[in-house]
């Protein structure tokens, strides 16, 4: 199967205000999850799925992202000759050789869809993922992660497809929330989609979790949307306006999602991937089972 989606766009602009003070002086999506920044996960994870070109969409203060992802000449220098090999390979995987980071900047705060439009030149006019490094996405354990699936439904259908989950009624006014037409158990074939609308009005309880695989004619639909919710020009608005031209199906993909945009659901991640994880987990677990809760 020839690869079909190259590009990755991650916006990273944002200023991660509700995580402050820790976000004072670093970026949200440098905050670490066990062992790994938000931003590593959502970048391994578009690696998994065959993408190569990596294309940060940055803002002020964004300088340790770019860093993460450089050649650490020294530190790796001192790893080779202190020994440390192991140390020196996981460093060395933060960036593997046949992977391009590339950074653009966002001059203002106008919104999802103009952070993606700001990748435009970059993408050209191919199909590409866009990753929101807030949502940690954690594929089934004996499965694909998330965006390697998208990828294999963007294969079958050469269509956009966008990452949802079931949401709470509740919860429908932090959402992109699409209806559609079901095609079979996990697919529908999107016939409406709106942002964040409240719960009366909601088309469904669908929600748009933080992966898409667009195809470039969205750029056109971005660029001709006003303003929307918030006063921000919205990837929404602009998916919307182009099914009148296109067609655009929703997964529902196998995994999990944790709303890393909030403490509760970074906490969340951190403990479940600490468990998971095989060095640390069984002793974590251990301490976990003393916790007086």
């Amino acid at each position: 199967m020839p690869l079909l989606v190259k590009k990755a766009i991650f916006p990273v602009a944002g200023l991660g205000t509700r995580f402050l003070p820790a976000t004072k002086a670093q970026p949200k999506e440098m905050l670490p999850v066990v062992d790994k920044p938000l931003i590593q996960y959502a970048v391994e994870e578009a690696y998994a799925a065959g993408v190569r070109e990596m294309i940060f969409v940055t803002g002020r203060h964004k300088r340790p992202i770019e860093d993460h992802f450089d050649m650490t000449f020294e530190l790796e220098l001192a790893l080779e000759q202190a020994g440390k090999h192991e140390l020196l390979e996981v460093v060395r995987s933060v960036k593997p050789d046949d992977m391009e980071c590339i950074y653009v900047r966002q001059a203002q705060p106008l919104g999802l869809g103009h952070a993606v439009l700001c990748g435009q030149r970059l993408v050209g006019d191919q199909p590409f993922a866009v990753l929101l490094a807030d949502d940690l996405m954690v594929g089934p354990p004996d499965g694909k992660p998330v965006l390697a699936q998208m990828v294999e439904q963007f294969a079958e259908w050469r269509a956009s497809i966008l990452a949802v989950q079931e949401v709470p009624a509740e919860q429908t006014r932090r959402y992109g929330i699409v209806a559609g037409q079901a095609v079979n158990d996990r697919v529908v074939d999107v016939t409406q989609i709106v942002e964040k609308p409240a719960p009366e009005v909601a088309p469904s309880r669908l929600g748009v979790a933080g992966r898409y695989i667009l195809t470039p004619g969205v750029f056109d639909e971005i660029s001709a949307q006003p303003r929307g919710v918030g006063g921000e020009i919205q990837l929404t608005d602009g998916i919307a306006s182009m099914l009148r031209r296109e067609k655009v199906f929703a997964y529902r993909y196998e995994g999990k999602r944790y709303d890393c945009g909030s403490k509760e659901g970074f906490l969340q991640a951190t403990v479940e991937l600490a468990l998971a994880h095989p060095q640390l987990g069984p002793g974590f677990r251990d301490f976990l089972r003393g916790v007086d809760l």
